[in-house]
């Protein structure tokens, strides 16, 4: 109970971060992605929408990745082993973003489907060190919108956390049938607003330091977003047991 209190604070920092209303520089800072992303032809543009909807129907219609069952533990020991998860994952992806960044256009484009695969496989795997099963394709759901709280505008962002702060109630509402998921209409908005920035690796002359430097903080911050999207849960789990 100690470690849950020590943390408490850190979450509730993170939740007024997430939970507030967009400030100016918000909206300048959508405007300066929208900028680079009109840079991008619209080739590209087409290859990451087809991607990214191959990808989230993996996630979707079937457990893609291979991952340890989930395993309840005390919340100290499971962050614990959450912390050293992350930044393996965040060393890879650097690794793997700046090497590839070198080879150009067309290998920076084949990376895409790469980083993709590495975060989903990350978050499975925190999933799983936090108690939950994504075999339950509904947690699956839940990773989905861990990645909008991470990689979407402030706007967005408000509408996605108001979903996952009430989860256990929300997932109620999800048909039973994963196929009668709406997943097209979610991988539209998801491609909206997810990793505008890394799109940045295809331009010409910088592919490689935005490689190594963007995948180790996008890698970062989903991992700071999935951490306290599952403390989230934990902690209100534990609040109505004590009820």
């Amino acid at each position: 109970m100690q470690y849950e209190q020590t943390i408490l604070k850190e979450l509730q920092e993170w939740q007024y971060r997430i939970s507030r209303r967009p400030t100016i520089l918000n909206k300048l800072s959508h405007t300066v992605q929208t900028k680079i992303n009109s840079y991008i032809p619209d080739k590209v543009h087409a290859a990451v929408t087809a991607t990214i909807k191959q990808m989230i129907r993996g996630v979707l219609f079937g457990a893609k990745f291979t991952t340890k069952e989930a395993t309840v533990l005390p919340l100290a020991e499971t962050e614990e082993k959450v912390q050293r998860l992350i930044k393996n994952y965040k060393h890879t992806a650097a690794a793997e973003g700046g090497i590839i960044g070198t080879g150009g256009f067309l290998l920076g484009l084949a990376e895409l489907p790469l980083l993709m695969g590495i975060k989903l496989k990350m978050l499975f795997d925190i999933a799983a060190l936090y108690g939950y099963s994504v075999q339950d394709y509904k947690e699956r759901i839940y990773i989905l919108h861990i990645f909008q709280l991470a990689f979407s505008s402030q706007q967005h962002r408000l509408k996605v956390y108001t979903q996952m702060d009430n989860w256990e109630v929300q997932k109620q509402s999800l048909p039973d049938d994963i196929h009668q998921f709406d997943w097209r209409s979610f991988q539209q908005e998801y491609r909206d607003y997810i990793d505008l920035a890394k799109l940045a690796q295809l331009i010409p002359g910088i592919g490689a330091v935005v490689g190594f430097v963007v995948n180790y903080q996008l890698l970062k911050k989903l991992g700071t977003t999935a951490m306290n999207a599952y403390r989230m849960r934990r902690l209100n789990e534990a609040e109505v047991k004590e009820l």
